[in-house]
């Protein structure tokens, strides 16, 4: 839809839009999104469960049996034909189910990653989707944002703008007043206020959309290596298959044996593990997002669980993220400031210069909800600065000024400044920043309405007293000012210090909790903040964070990376001061031997959060660049949820191994008994026949294998060291358990049949048959018991397992019997297949505590 600004009234461009206008507007243009073309087709994810070869050749050949017997002479194969196709129609159903439910569940967390945009409404400062965006809004932009509509600039303050996705230039483009800014861009540096032109597909990038809605993930190394395990499987079955197929001509004719060999091979192979994988990760990523913890890529489930190193930022992360000042530092002396404090000590200048500085170099923003609640945006450093100021400070102290220019905070200037403009028409510059950094900026201090000298000594009380505040586990930030002519050279120059303010962030209390966890686990953290190397001291001995020491930014820089590697050998694990490059610098030694997950939420954050093993970034207080170079977004920022996402991972890695073991042993002794019974033993009919194989692999294959995707976590799963970098799925421990237990599982599969036979051949074929279905109890029984796991704790497995016993049961004692040519057991005949069972259980314990003993995994 074409949409233009002609329209648009005067007043939107000082008020914005009101919510009414803006309702009308988004029902004209539509929701401000790329319009996918590439949504999920049940239709087509159905088709594409019979797409397999070893399926088409399966119904090809039920087909031509079924055509076989219309001619003269020929024996009718139409009953096990119709079976076939039945049982392989009831498959690809299931599959699709498998595959629909994962390809919705991935919809919907994609839906949830939508960013949001600051815009004025009725007036007053929100925060709304950016797919409610509409042409007329008015969007305030700051260094981090994505511009989510193509605008026109009204308002700028050094704005930077990252283009990359539509120019290919990795250079920022400066912009100006009246400028253009595009929608999927981001702004590096500045500030602005722009009015929207177009959204959704009319926007630049709706251009070239297309090449946008490309939805595949990139495979991970975990879904190659199960696409590499699948593989040689088939290849493994199709020789055995193949072998199978010429042996059985001889002794069962060409029918019965070249649809033994294909059903064992569709049985066999587990070509079904992929979808029953991106299931599992699916659901998992699901349970995550219940913890606050967004997946953006599906891949990524896995590989959070083999984290061993947590980079985590401080405030917000390990603290509440709730600032509030309460230590003032002005005119040589220190001031508290309590809760219930009504006003402040009158008659010092110096004292109301602190507080307007505070509010006045500051980007939050204040407004009264229909409640009359007041409601603050911004960064919570700012809203506590601002909150302080307008308790204690009267209004037309900071009322009368315009801001004129402004040199945005950064991580590496670690400061930030504006010039404001009185009614008077007399420029005044105001900084705030890091103590230290801002010290080195000032050559003059406020003192009692006095403008003196800064000396060296007074230079040193200063940063003492910072040193004290930041022992108490207080962020410092100094103050300071100047009267200016020149608003945009200098200004950062020959400053006037006015004070220090101190906050308090109180650490999350379920913090110290999830830190003495991941230390059980074997995970490190690793604190990396912009913070004073005393405060986050302060802050890691209260959460009981473990470090050798602390090392700031300025000895990083003069540190080699061996430097760097050694210290971090040395349990150096707080690192303060720090601007991105150094995070970057981290990052890089740390992972060179370890899965490092790395979090962060400022523009510059992105680079280390899209290097490391997995990239966290922040859902409050991150910007949309580290959200989108991101693999999590921590929608609470807390860094338990780190620890929560980690145990899930790890659960469900831990689950799709178990449902390989599972599953492979199961067809390991489905393939032993085949090949074996077809070369040794003298039977007129094939050990189990075709509809009997698929019969297993529908019931053994489908709703257990999926069950056991969604097991609880292991009582010990946040005790046990995490994964090797690069451990296969199958290492040696589970290689040696499946072919183990698949041997003891042939064994008794096939002496069972070889007891049962001395009554009925017949009731042998039935009793082996029902022994597949059967020992999937022992199976899971035995992995449950080792885990330490009550049947009771994964209900869907108990109505899999019992269904599929019950749908067993139907075909043996019903009419369906004859069908699967199968007879009614009898007492005898269960009481062996039990005693089977007991056997196989009894077995499975100590062969696994001999292998998880000998060969550690």
């Amino acid at each position: 839809m074409e949409q233009h600004l002609d329209t648009i009234e005067p007043k939107t461009v000082s008020n914005g839009l009101t919510t009414k206008e803006a309702r009308k507007r988004l029902l004209q243009t539509g929701r401000n999104e790329l319009l996918r073309t590439a949504r999920v087709n049940p239709l087509k994810i159905l088709l594409s469960q019979f797409t397999s070869p070893l399926i088409l050749v399966l119904i090809a050949a039920a087909f031509i049996s079924l055509a076989v017997g219309f001619f003269p002479g020929q024996d009718s194969n139409t009953v096990d034909a119709l079976l076939i196709l039945i049982i392989v129609f009831l498959s690809g159903v299931f599959g699709f189910i498998q595959d629909y439910e994962a390809e919705k569940t991935i919809e919907a967390l994609q839906k949830m990653a939508v960013p949001k945009a600051r815009v004025i409404r009725d007036g007053k400062e929100t925060e709304i989707l950016s797919a409610e965006v509409v042409p007329g809004d008015l969007l305030l932009l700051e260094p981090g944002d994505m511009v989510t509509a193509d605008c026109q600039l009204l308002e700028t303050f050094h704005l930077q703008v990252d283009e990359s996705v539509l120019t290919g230039e990795s250079i920022a483009i400066h912009k100006q007043i009246e400028d253009a800014v595009f929608a999927n861009t981001y702004v590096t540096e500045g500030n602005a206020k722009a009015l929207v032109e177009k959204t959704g597909m009319a926007t630049r990038i709706g251009k070239v959309a297309s090449k946008l809605q490309e939805m595949e993930e990139k495979k991970s190394s975990f879904q190659r290596e199960l696409g590499r395990l699948g593989k040689n499987m088939s290849m493994l079955t199709l020789i055995i298959g193949i072998a199978i197929a010429v042996i059985g001509f001889f002794k069962f004719g060409f029918y019965n044996a070249l649809l033994t060999a294909i059903s064992l091979a569709v049985a066999a192979i587990p070509e079904g593990l992929p979808a029953v994988v991106v299931l599992a990760l699916a659901v998992g990523a699901r349970a995550m997002v219940r913890k606050n913890a967004l997946i953006r890529k599906l891949s990524i489930v896995e590989s959070v669980g083999a984290a061993n190193v947590i980079c985590t930022d401080k405030t917000g992360t390990l603290t509440q993220n709730e600032m509030t000042v309460v230590k003032l530092y002005y005119d040589g002396k220190q001031l508290s400031i309590t809760a219930d404090m009504e006003e402040l000590p009158s008659g010092s200048p110096t004292l109301k210069h602190l507080l307007k500085c505070g509010i006045l170099c500051n980007n939050s923003s204040m407004n009264v909800n229909e409640d009359g609640e007041r409601q603050y945006f911004g960064e919570q450093t700012e809203i506590a600065l601002r909150k302080v100021s307008e308790k204690y400070l009267a209004k037309e102290h900071a009322r009368n000024f315009k801001k004129v220019n402004e040199i945005s905070f950064s991580s590496e200037r670690k400061m930030m400044s504006v010039v404001m403009v009185d009614e008077t028409e007399h420029y005044i510059a105001f900084t705030k920043g890091a103590p230290e950094v801002l010290l080195q900026k000032c050559d003059r201090i406020a003192v009692n309405g006095e403008v003196l000298d800064l000396t060296k000594e007074l230079k040193q009380e200063l940063m003492d007293e910072n040193a004290r505040m930041a022992k108490d586990a207080l962020r410092v930030l100094g103050f300071a000012y100047k009267p200016t002519k020149d608003i945009t050279d200098g200004v950062e120059e020959n400053l006037i210090w006015i004070g220090l303010q101190g906050m308090i962030d109180p650490p999350r209390e379920e913090v110290k909790q999830a830190l003495f966890e991941c230390k059980t686990a074997g995970i490190r953290v690793v604190m990396i903040t912009g913070d004073n190397p005393m405060t986050a001291g302060a802050i890691a001995r209260q959460v009981g964070l473990d470090s050798a020491g602390e090392i700031d930014g300025a000895h990083l820089d003069k540190m080699k990376d061996e430097e760097i590697e050694a210290k971090l050998n040395q349990n150096i694990n707080i690192f303060a001061r720090t601007n991105p490059f150094h995070k970057l610098r981290i990052l890089e030694a740390l992972e060179k031997n370890n899965n490092v997950a790395m979090t962060g939420d400022g523009v510059n954050d992105a680079l280390a959060i899209k290097k490391a093993s997995v990239g966290i970034s922040m859902g409050k207080k991150g910007t949309e660049v580290a959200k989108q170079a991101s693999d999590i977004v921590l929608l609470d920022d807390n860094f338990s949820t780190i620890k929560e996402a980690i145990k899930e991972g790890r659960t469900i890695f831990n689950n799709i191994r178990k449902f390989i073991n599972y599953l492979l042993t199961c067809n390991f002794a489905e393939v032993a008994v085949i090949f074996l019974s077809t070369i040794f033993f003298s039977l007129e009919d094939p050990i189990l026949f075709p509809v009997q194989l698929l019969w297993v692999n529908l019931l053994t294959d489908g709703l257990v294998a999926l069950a056991l995707g969604v097991d609880p976590p292991a009582s010990n799963i946040m005790k046990l060291n995490p994964r090797k970098r690069n451990e296969p799925i199958i290492n040696k421990q589970l290689g040696w358990l499946i072919g183990a237990i698949g041997i003891k599982k042939t064994a008794i599969l096939l002496l069972t049949f070889f007891i049962v036979m001395q009554y009925d051949v017949e009731k042998a074929r039935t009793a082996l048959f029902t022994g597949f279905i059967l020992y999937e109890f022992v199976r899971i029984g035995s992995i449950r018991y080792m885990e330490k796991l009550t049947w009771f704790s994964n209900k869907w497995l108990l109505f899999s397992l019992f269904g599929s016993l019950l749908l067993q049961l139907l075909i043996i004692y019903t009419p369906l019997n004859q069908f699967f040519y199968v007879e009614p057991l009898m007492w005898q005949e269960w009481g062996i297949l039990l005693g089977g069972c007991i056997v196989g259980f009894v077995f499975a314990l100590p062969i696994t505590r001999i292998i998880v003993k000998w060969i550690p995994d």
